[in-house]
């Protein structure tokens, strides 16, 4: 499977999402979307992760932006994960991976000493027209989402 790369078209995805909704990345033309991927609900990271997406969601709509959280937990974990934090924002179930290899986020990692495979954190962009036009990974929780905005802003600037 090719990664995409910055500036390629964003093949359309179908996912299953809280709220008993199936997803499609076409679903949101017109809109930046930023989806970012995570190891699992309810853990502090990803609880972290989530709240800052949350606090800052009016900030993202004001600039276009819809917010799509990915794990590889099942529907059922993932509605209690975000009815618990309130998240304003779907969650998509990645069970079979494919969202994960299309945008190439499953690697080994080291966990209390073991190989294991897992979701290395990571944030995509998309612009209105589907196309990926940042990309951040490895992501470090803190000031995240001041980055992404920051995009935000530097790509609203340049359609000015």
């Amino acid at each position: 499977m090719t990664t995409i790369k910055i500036g390629d078209a964003v093949p359309d995805f179908e996912a299953l999402s809280t709220g008993n909704k199936t997803i499609k990345l076409t679903d949101y033309r017109g809109s930046y979307v930023v989806i970012y991927f995570y190891p699992k609900d309810n853990t502090p990271g990803c609880t972290q992760e989530g709240q800052s997406f949350r606090d800052n969601i009016d900030k993202f709509t004001a600039m276009g932006a819809v917010i799509l959280g990915v794990s590889r937990d099942t529907i059922r974990v993932h509605e209690g994960f975000k009815c618990k934090q309130t998240f304003p924002f779907d969650l998509l179930s990645d069970t079979d991976e494919k969202l994960c290899q299309l945008f190439d986020v499953i690697k080994m990692k080291n966990m209390y000493g073991k190989q294991v495979r897992g979701i290395e954190r990571s944030t995509f962009l998309i612009d209105p027209q589907g196309a990926l036009v940042r990309e951040w990974r490895k992501v470090k929780v803190k000031n995240h989402c001041e980055e992404i905005l920051h995009a935000l802003t530097e790509l609203g600037n340049k359609n000015l």
